[in-house]
């Protein structure tokens, strides 16, 4: 969860580093969407100008021309904030605003697809804005690594699909579609006998999602330093119905810098006919850990900081919008001292957000 592989092969288990990225995400999730559906949600903060007040306080909605998806004000860095700032501890609120004031992706779990995507969405309509999600259940899930796991066969996946299609109806929404799921066909750690269902599952999912009146669609092509030749994804992303989608996803999870991603997706698109892609700022302001002796350098890296807010306004055209995919604040794996993947810490956000130019 969280890295990158290198090489076709996958490597041995500690050089694995994508196949490692998305443990327990839906657990986060799922919390979020109950407060949500729940009605436990709070839509104090509605217009733009999020961060302002005291430290700790409910965020709002960031300025809509700047960046126009969702802030959960309910949000674990939200929880985090208002919690240090009871505590009478008004310095690391302050660090924890810095997370909680930014839309962050909403992973989808698997227990209740359309609840938690109506939602999600329902709550972002309601402030104006565009819910953000990620759906992560393709079957054979992460090559049987820390994520294992995802819908028991393609039928259960198209059900689950169905009711992420529903949740989302005709409220506008951005989905980053199945991360790993074809990086882990391009350097062959998904066995092959399972290739041809990932490419007609993630087809189908592209269509149905584009056939959703206000719902754009990017497919996940990995990060520079894991599928290193753009041009082994090229092929992956056609087969998998990418001349339907908005385009693509890079660095997810990962903390490859910005511009070596902008220069890798404009090398990808140019050769899929143009298309525009998205990149994961979210935790690559001091861009990746050194390798070092470090196997996992992907895990819980110590010195990374928070990388530029999500925004729309990239100043290239080829780059529709700088997003935090990955939910700064959440643990890759039980390394370096670290709770289980996808589980708050709250030591590893502060260390983020201090970080943070």
């Amino acid at each position: 969860m969280y890295g990158n592989v290198r090489g076709s092969g996958g490597g041995p288990p500690g050089e694995r580093r994508a196949a490692r990225r998305r443990a327990a995400v839906g657990t986060v999730s799922a919390v979020g969407a109950l407060l949500l559906v729940s009605g436990c949600f709070s839509s104090s903060g509605d217009g733009d100008g999020a961060g302002e007040g005291k430290a700790g306080a409910k965020p709002g909605q960031q300025p809509k021309a700047t960046v126009p998806y969702w802030v959960n004000p309910e949000g674990k860095a939200a929880q985090q904030a208002a919690a240090y700032a009871k505590d009478d501890k008004p310095d690391d609120a302050r660090q924890i605003d810095k997370i909680a004031a930014q839309p962050v992706a909403e992973w989808i779990g698997v227990e209740d697809p359309q609840g938690e995507a109506r939602g999600f969405t329902e709550a972002a309509s309601k402030a104006g804005r565009e819910a953000l999600l990620v759906l992560y259940n393709i079957p054979h899930r992460d090559c049987g690594s820390y994520s294992k796991g995802g819908a028991a066969d393609g039928n259960a996946y198209r059900a689950w699909l169905d009711g992420v299609l529903k949740g989302i109806g005709d409220r506008p929404a951005t989905v980053v579609l199945e991360p790993d799921a074809l990086p882990h066909i391009a350097d062959a750690c998904t066995p092959e006998q399972f290739h041809e269902e990932r490419y007609a599952l993630l087809t189908e999912a592209v269509g149905k999602l584009k056939a959703l009146p206000h719902t754009k669609v990017y497919l996940d092509a990995g990060n520079p330093h894991w599928i290193k030749d753009p041009g082994r994804m090229a092929e992956p992303l056609k087969r998998a119905g990418l001349d339907r989608a908005d385009g693509f996803a890079l660095n997810i999870s990962n903390f490859q810098t910005t511009e070596e991603n902008r220069k890798y997706g404009k090398r990808l698109s140019s050769m899929l006919g143009g298309k525009h892609f998205v990149i994961d700022t979210s935790r690559n302001g001091n861009g990746p850990a050194p390798g070092g002796d470090d196997p996992e350098n992907w895990c819980n890296p110590p010195g990374r900081a928070l990388g530029t807010a999500p925004t729309t306004r990239t100043g290239d055209p080829l780059v529709d919008a700088y997003l935090w995919i990955k939910r700064p604040g959440e643990s890759d794996g039980t390394c370096k001292g670290g709770p289980k993947a996808g589980d708050w810490w709250p030591e590893y956000a502060l260390e983020l957000a201090r970080n943070t130019k």
